[in-house]
């Protein structure tokens, strides 16, 4: 059960991580690769991120994979993404069973490929019953995207209810983070410092902390380094005087 606001301590760790994976392109770019290898990198640090987000003790991490925007990329590359997502997906069950990481998907998939919807339904299904860490892959998803379809969600399950019924705790539910704790720690690697529609919601409170790093140089170091960072933060919630 989440301590009242009141009663959160600093020095405590985030309870829900989020990162913008920022700055596959750049990296690849920087070697003389096409961008395909670049994602293919980042792919590669998810492991060691979710692994040792999981062995800190880090109950919920979000990764920003796949914007709504992202559609506006050239098609060989949007297709490249795509074909990664899959075989990221079929290479990590095992791992993922191994270290208790349950797998969500959040955002709009209808737009995936069937084959690729399947096989997100059979990875969050084989992983459901991990609890070590819950691992939250944002695809085709936008902060917005999740508030307007909260809002389509709460008036279909409460048809006849006044729109005065509709309050911020009644509507979180309805988020693709459901009942998710909000979001503690944003980080965002790459060297910018904007959050680009990623959990606009959930991260309304959350210390950002911004890395130079691009995504595939982003190590476990940096990660503490971030978290340590965070226990360090005078975290007032809108309210005048220290926790």
């Amino acid at each position: 059960m989440n301590e009242p606001l009141s009663l959160q301590k600093t020095n405590t760790l985030p309870q829900h991580i989020a990162i913008i994976m920022d700055g596959n392109r750049r990296w690849a770019k920087k070697r003389f690769m096409p961008a395909a290898l670049g994602h293919a990198a980042g792919a590669k640090r998810v492991r060691d991120i979710v692994k040792a987000c999981a062995e800190i003790g880090i109950p919920q991490l979000s990764l920003f994979a796949f914007s709504t925007e992202n559609w506006k990329r050239p098609e060989d590359e949007v297709s490249s993404l795509m074909n990664l997502f899959m075989t990221y997906l079929k290479n990590e069950i095992n791992n993922m069973n191994t270290n208790g990481v349950r797998l969500k998907v959040l955002g709009d998939t209808d737009r995936f490929s069937t084959p690729l919807q399947e096989l997100i339904a059979m990875a969050q299904e084989k992983t459901a019953g991990n609890t070590a860490i819950t691992l939250n892959v944002c695809a085709n998803y936008g902060g917005r995207w999740d508030m307007i379809q909260a809002v389509k969600a709460w008036r279909l399950a409460n048809p006849e209810a006044s729109m005065d019924l509709l309050t911020e705790e009644a509507l979180s539910r309805f988020l693709s983070t459901e009942n998710a704790p909000e979001v503690d720690l944003l980080i965002r690697t790459g060297g910018e410092s904007r959050i680009s529609n990623f959990m606009l919601w959930q991260a309304a409170y959350a210390e950002m902390f911004f890395s130079e790093a691009l995504w595939p140089d982003f190590t476990t170091d940096q990660l503490d380094k971030a978290i340590e960072w965070f226990k360090t933060r005078d975290r007032r919630f809108g309210s005048s005087a220290p926790l």
